[in-house]
């Protein structure tokens, strides 16, 4: 029977990266200035790390600043709702403004889309009477 030798296999060596540069991979990721894809490639380290150092080093503002494109989309359209019933509400005041004052001072002052918008719901208004 023939003696075997051991080949050891070779250990990686890692760069040791500066406890600021790991921040500042942090931030830039955490603010959506580079993806983990990108930041591993340019930095050559890996995926893992990058993703081990955000969940140690990033503070909660940063991670909840760093959202996902659905979460974004989610509070734009909650935004647009918001900014509807606003633009509804001021159209109503303006059309009771004046009802009460009897001049039309919407056309002078806003801007052309919104006057028709306005027009449009003096016109459902009126037909429905209320």
């Amino acid at each position: 029977m023939e003696q075997q030798k051991f080949i050891r296999c070779p250990k990686y060596t890692y760069q040791k990266l500066p406890f600021q540069i790991k921040l500042e991979i942090v931030r830039k990721v955490t603010n959506g200035q580079i993806s983990i894809n990108h930041a591993s490639k340019v930095y050559g380290i890996s995926r893992s790390s990058i993703d081990y150092w955000i969940k140690k080093l990033a503070t909660f503002n940063q991670k909840s600043v760093g959202m996902s494109k659905d979460q974004e989309i989610k509070k734009l359209k909650e935004k647009i709702r918001e900014l509807e019933f606003v633009k509804d509400f001021q159209q109503d005041l303006i059309i009771d403004f004046e009802e009460i004052v009897g001049k039309e001072l919407s056309k002078k002052h806003l801007p052309k889309g919104l006057l028709e918008e306005l027009e449009k719901k003096k016109k459902n208004r009126s037909k429905t009477g209320g």
